[in-house]
């Protein structure tokens, strides 16, 4: 069975199940080794959709279908009231939800998983934060989301996930600018490591700063480089250097219980 990485600030809750699982434990082989859970991969599908059944296992409602939304890079939250057919996953990066065994995740092979929970209103979330997504203000869509069904922000605990760490997070001048436009602050996410050099982003950095900006109770880093721990962990731009023709993607989940 697959071994998640799992946050202490939700994990103190019997009522809540989560995991930032990573590529261990599934049945996809080769490039997508082991527990591909991405629909939109070119894997086998019979094994993703095990995979997948793997997840919802882990988390101890194995009969439930795990949901996993059309990811846009967007800042669309939505709120989930059941379950959607396989094949009419609503365009969106954040969801959350009041209903027990509504298994929310978030696939990711760099960009940023958070999950979200207010314990005492039984709201949960999770959301997928790629660069656009999180300066576009997909964090603070998924909070404000999980408000209109009960939570209060001062009560939300918030965990980061893998994603691809900074020192391996190569960008060009024109995003460094999109940042800077943006707010001048964002100026200390960057770095060059020579004069006259390409930027590097921090991704980890610059989610946990919105999140904490937000008035949480809590805010957890569980992160971990994806594109550094190629055991563990699927990675979008490892495999694009490496010149594999498709990549695996994790998922991180939750569910009331």
């Amino acid at each position: 069975m697959p071994k998640p990485i799992t946050a202490d600030c939700l994990a103190e809750d019997a009522g809540i199940a989560h995991g930032f699982f990573t590529r261990e434990g599934g049945v996809s082989g080769g490039i997508y080794g082991s527990l591909n859970c991405g629909t939109g991969s070119k894997d086998d599908r019979a094994a993703v959709l095990e995979n997948r059944r793997r997840v919802a296992a882990a988390l101890g409602v194995a009969e439930k279908p795990l949901l996993t939304c059309h990811q846009v890079h967007s800042a669309d939250a939505i709120v989930v009231t059941e379950p959607w057919q396989a094949g009419q996953n609503p365009k969106a990066d954040g969801m959350v939800t009041r209903l027990p065994g509504l298994v929310l995740g978030a696939l990711a092979a760099d960009c940023a998983p958070v999950l979200f929970a207010d314990p005492e209103a039984r709201v949960i979330g999770a959301a997928h934060a790629g660069w656009k997504g999180a300066l576009t203000g997909i964090l603070e869509a998924t909070i404000r989301a999980m408000e209109t069904i009960g939570a209060r922000r001062h009560r939300i605990r918030a965990t980061l996930g893998p994603c691809i760490g900074p020192q391996a997070y190569e960008v060009g001048p024109e995003f460094e600018a999109r940042f800077l436009d943006a707010d001048a602050g964002n100026a200390r996410f960057f770095r060059r490591p020579a004069a006259g050099s390409r930027p590097y982003f921090d991704l980890p950095g610059f989610v946990l700063d919105r999140l904490s900006a937000a008035g949480l109770d809590t805010v957890e880093n569980c992160t971990r480089c994806t594109y550094s721990d190629a055991s563990e962990l699927f990675s979008y731009r490892r495999s694009t250097h490496r010149g594999e023709a498709d990549y695996g993607r994790q998922v991180s989940a939750i569910v009331l219980l």
